[in-house]
């Protein structure tokens, strides 16, 4: 039952991965203007958001299943609803319709994931998630970019609907004998955590941190990959391979041995590096003009990546129980959606190049990189 939903996982990530070489390009195809092209990009985070802390409250008081059940449903039918847009603003509602009903799904999945594995072995159990959603980084990116050359960027949306819609049937199939089996430990959940609770506790603090300026990066990369490797002559093809590199390095790290590293290691200290080595790519990023080596400064960025994501999941379980780490959850995703909000909005609205984004964002994550170790985590 737990791979079913590694697999909702798996393709909830492939939803949002598989826009990232294909939305600012359709939005500029609409006639959008730059600022409104980051808007375009961020909508769907900033409705995330919103999603993503109603999951949360409502994971707790009723479980994951219905949850999940019309996240997926929901999302599907918004999938489908791009095939009528026509001009930038109808492109802007969309997101908006998207993002909401897509935030239900990942908190639901990942608060079940976490209160079905052992506390010692929650390292590697967030570790293989995570295997999930770099295997949704490989194949979204590359497959939207490939498809969309080929066809059109509505045409990859509507094949997302569809496996959306199927998964929703699967979850009544799958799922309902697990709410059969946990409606009474659900009952019992009355721990009553308010939100300065949250922020009060250090390592949460951590982990939405984390959570942000982890998202914050994509965000960046989402908006400016895709334009600068235009501007250097090459198409939407070639932005989606760039951004499964770092996908495909990231689940080597989370499937192999090296995964027992998140159990034996403090996630304070996986975090730091993993941050830090993202930012000292995004530099990179910004001062190289050859495909070959933007190959190899993803590669590395994978390898943070891969530290980054369990670091802060361990972080959240071991500060949570499960009483409230549906809600817990809830926060941090929304910080996830926030951070893309940020990311792609932001550089569009200081009109920054795609260099300078990236330059911009690799000195933040080196920044906070070293803030977390700083702090001391109670």
């Amino acid at each position: 039952m737990r791979l079913f939903v590694y697999i909702i996982i798996f393709f909830s990530f492939f939803d949002l991965f598989a826009q990232l070489p294909i939305m600012s390009p359709f939005a500029i195809s609409l006639g959008a203007t730059p600022f409104i092209t980051g808007l375009v990009v961020g909508m769907y985070s900033f409705s995330n958001t919103i999603g993503n802390v109603i999951s949360g409250f409502l994971t707790d008081k009723k479980g994951p299943f219905y949850i999940l059940l019309f996240g997926l449903f929901a999302t599907s039918g918004a999938l489908f609803l791009y095939q009528f847009v026509t001009e930038p603003i109808g492109l802007l509602f969309i997101r908006f319709i998207h993002g909401l009903v897509a935030g239900l799904i990942v908190p639901a999945a990942f608060t079940f994931s976490a209160n079905h594995t052992a506390n010692e072995k929650r390292g590697k159990g967030v570790a293989l998630s995570g295997a999930f959603v770099g295997l949704a980084a490989i194949v979204g990116p590359a497959m939207s970019g490939i498809i969309a050359s080929k066809k059109s960027e509505v045409f990859v949306l509507s094949i997302t609907g569809s496996i959306m819609l199927l998964l929703s049937v699967l979850s009544v199939i799958f799922l309902r004998s697990v709410v059969i089996h946990n409606k009474p430990m659900i009952q019992q959940s009355t721990h009553s955590v308010t939100i300065g609770d949250f922020f009060r506790e250090t390592g949460l603090v951590k982990a939405f941190a984390g959570a942000f300026f982890l998202m914050f990066s994509q965000g960046v990369l989402a908006y400016m990959l895709p334009l600068k490797i235009i501007h250097l002559g090459f198409d939407s093809k070639t932005s989606g391979l760039l951004l499964s590199t770092f996908g495909f390095i990231a689940i080597l790290v989370f499937i192999m041995p090296t995964n027992r590293i998140f159990d034996r290691v403090k996630p304070v200290k996986t975090l730091a590096f993993g941050m830090a080595l993202m930012g000292l790519c995004m530099l990179l990023l910004g001062q190289t003009e050859t495909l070959s080596f933007m190959y190899i400064w993803m590669g590395f960025y994978g390898v943070g990546f891969a530290f980054l994501f369990p670091s802060i999941n361990s972080l959240l379980i071991d500060s949570t129980d499960s009483s409230y780490r549906g809600k817990a959850y809830g926060y941090f995703y929304a910080f996830f959606s926030i951070g893309v909000v940020a990311g792609s909005s932001v550089t569009g609205y200081l009109e920054l190049t795609a260099n300078s984004g990236f330059y911009l964002t690799g000195i933040i994550l080196l920044i906070t990189s070293g803030f977390s170790i700083l702090v001391k985590t109670k």
